[in-house]
């Protein structure tokens, strides 16, 4: 392990790895969290982890794990804003998990809001109230993305810091 360690290749792979997770972050389809964190744990694991890069690395793991949870909880939260019920959010979650494999990159997004709006349309027989939430939760869609992506450069450069002084 020393051997790919103090090669010159690897921190450059592992920083394009991450560049790769932080664009596939602008997509719905790409887990960018989660391949970021996967390099940053082959750098520990190559490297070593000491007390102090140990704690660094279950931060950045923590940040990982709320990352990953915070487009549903961003696009829940918008949609109730707007009256949806919570069936039609649950209803939104499966069919953009659905859509995703079915119609990647974009079909998360797209069955979400399709399914948010049959569902809240036949619930208060209003399409004007089903393309409320409709938009709310592409508003909440929006945020997560822009929250995403800050938590994925937060998590680089903590491995910066990682790399430099620990």
């Amino acid at each position: 392990m020393e051997t790919i360690a103090n090669s010159s290749w690897f921190i450059p792979v592992l920083a394009v790895v991450m560049g790769i997770g932080l664009f596939g972050l602008l997509f719905y389809i790409i887990p960018g969290l989660t391949i970021i964190w996967l390099a940053i744990l082959a750098y520990g694991i190559v490297t070593g982890f000491s007390l102090s890069s140990g704690i660094l690395f279950a931060v950045i793991t923590l940040l990982m794990l709320g990352g990953n949870l915070i487009d549903n909880l961003f696009m829940g939260k918008e949609a109730r804003k707007t009256g949806a019920s919570w069936i039609s959010i649950i209803v939104a979650l499966v069919a953009g998990i659905a859509g995703t494999f079915i119609l990647p990159p974009f079909g998360g997004l797209l069955f979400a809001a399709v399914a948010i709006l049959i569902v809240e349309w036949i619930k208060k027989k209003d399409i004007k109230e089903g393309l409320k939430s409709t938009g709310s939760i592409l508003k909440g869609c929006g945020f997560a993305v822009v929250a995403r992506f800050g938590i994925g450069v937060v998590m680089i450069l903590m491995w910066v810091a990682w790399v430099l002084w620990l």
